[in-house]
């Protein structure tokens, strides 16, 4: 049974040594509106191809699950209604039956892991929701760092959820969660979240070795990186915390549940910020991408070197 197919692009990479990165397709689905998800799924592919990696966006199409797009599946991808949002759970039942998804975290690590990509930039992971105390609901995003062996780069968790908690099941989980550049864990949108991270790196090829590392000594899961987006581009905490309240309260009042929480708070915050909140998504997912793409390239110079 052949698992996947890989875009010519990526087979060339693979096959030569040149670094992969891996990217979700959650965001070009699911994120925005055409044509504008495709603008920025360009851009972000073409943001990890100037740092010297080749872009592996995964994604199912009737029943097959793709290791990279082209050009033209990338498009066709950006126009299709009806996309299944794919992670651990089903996942194999898309595939089994000819369905069409695309990958979340979860499932984006899965296809790394079988295709042998070490590195994967996305937006934000999902985590613990608030009231999880009550809904039990926990994103398959954080089991999945534990028990797949890739770096995930992120800009943290995203901000509708409870960071603390998502920091202690994490930990639980031995999962490390590293900061890239500075002290403070950033929360999605804003560059900090009031907490130190529990770990913090300063350059690409330090995480590299600890990635390597883990891996000699038989741990499994992989690592979460977590990087800051520009300040340029942040919404400061102070001013998300009274948004992203509202947000919540606008969901529990018209009865949103389910997988169908974030993406609900994600549109009323975009509303409620009057479009900036997707302004700084852009900058996070692409600012991820471009960190992913060193941290590629430590980790094959170092196989290089081996």
């Amino acid at each position: 049974m052949t698992l996947f197919t890989t875009s010519p692009e990526v087979a060339g990479a693979l096959e030569n040594g040149t670094p992969v990165v891996a990217l979700e397709s959650t965001i070009i689905t699911h994120g925005m509106p055409y044509p504008q998800n495709l603008e920025v799924a360009r851009q972000v592919e073409g943001d990890i191809r100037k740092g010297g990696a080749v872009p592996a966006t995964m994604a199912v199409i009737d029943g097959v699950l793709h290791v990279g797009l082209t050009d033209a599946q990338l498009e066709a991808l950006a126009q299709s209604k009806k996309v299944a949002k794919l992670s651990r759970a089903d996942m194999a039942v898309c595939m089994a039956t000819g369905g069409t998804g695309a990958t979340t975290v979860a499932a984006t690590m899965i296809a790394a892991r079988i295709a042998g990509i070490s590195v994967f930039a996305t937006g934000g992971i999902g985590g613990v929701h608030k009231g999880a105390e009550h809904s039990f609901d926990i994103s398959a995003d954080l089991l999945e760092l534990a028990q797949t062996p890739v770096t995930v780069v992120a800009a943290g968790a995203k901000a509708i959820l409870d960071i603390p908690k998502t920091l202690e099941v994490l930990e639980t989980q031995g999962v490390p969660v590293i900061a890239y550049g500075q002290d403070d864990m950033p929360a999605f949108w804003s560059r900090s979240a009031g907490m130190t991270a529990p770990l913090r790196m300063d350059h690409a090829a330090d995480i590299a070795a600890a990635h390597l590392q883990r891996a000699a000594l038989g741990l499994p899961g992989g690592q979460l990186v977590v990087n800051p987006l520009p300040e340029a581009d942040e919404i400061d905490r102070a001013t998300l915390a009274p948004i992203i309240a509202q947000a919540t309260q606008d969901a529990e009042t018209h009865g949103i549940s389910g997988k169908g929480v974030t993406p609900y708070l994600l549109q009323r915050i975009f509303e409620l910020t009057d479009g900036r909140s997707l302004t700084a998504n852009i900058a996070l997912v692409r600012n991820n991408a471009r960190l992913a793409a060193q941290i590629a390239a430590e980790l094959g110079t170092r196989a290089t070197d081996a």
